[in-house]
């Protein structure tokens, strides 16, 4: 029953800082930021917020700054369209999914170009021994 309403409370918050980033914050720092998960702690009283940013190192720290100071804003935000008696503190997390991803990527295309080896390997190898090595009955009579 808890972690239902856990993950009920978790899933607006995400839907309404979501819809509030969709608007824009005043900050320039703030880049294409994803919401990807939200965390609600058991007591109800603390949400970790999951984000990704699209774009390059620098624009994922500026954007994590930008949500950093407008933390505040967006706790207001939450607690204004929750209608709860105890608003959640707010706690932005880079999620590593794109570096994840990216690494996942890497070894994917490592592991292509070692199949192209091995193919290329195999396409000019011969038998070690002769090309039929199988013993055959009519060769038993002998």
């Amino acid at each position: 029953m808890a972690g239902e309403r856990q993950a009920r409370l978790a899933d607006r918050i995400r839907v309404i800082l979501a819809e509030r980033l969709e608007k824009g914050l005043r900050d320039p720092r703030l880049g294409f930021v994803t919401i990807t998960e939200v965390r609600v702690s058991g007591d109800l009283q603390h949400a970790s917020v999951f984000y990704t940013v699209l774009g390059t190192d620098e624009e994922r720290v500026a954007s994590g700054a930008a949500l950093t100071s407008a933390t505040g804003l967006l706790r207001k935000e939450v607690g204004r369209q929750l209608n709860v008696r105890l608003v959640p503190t707010l706690e932005f997390i880079p999620d590593a999914l794109p570096e994840s991803a990216g690494h996942i990527a890497d070894l994917l295309r490592e592991a292509r170009e070692r199949d192209a080896e091995v193919a290329k390997l195999a396409s000019s190898a011969t038998h070690a021994g002769e090309a039929d090595p199988y013993r055959r009955d009519d060769e038993d009579e002998d």
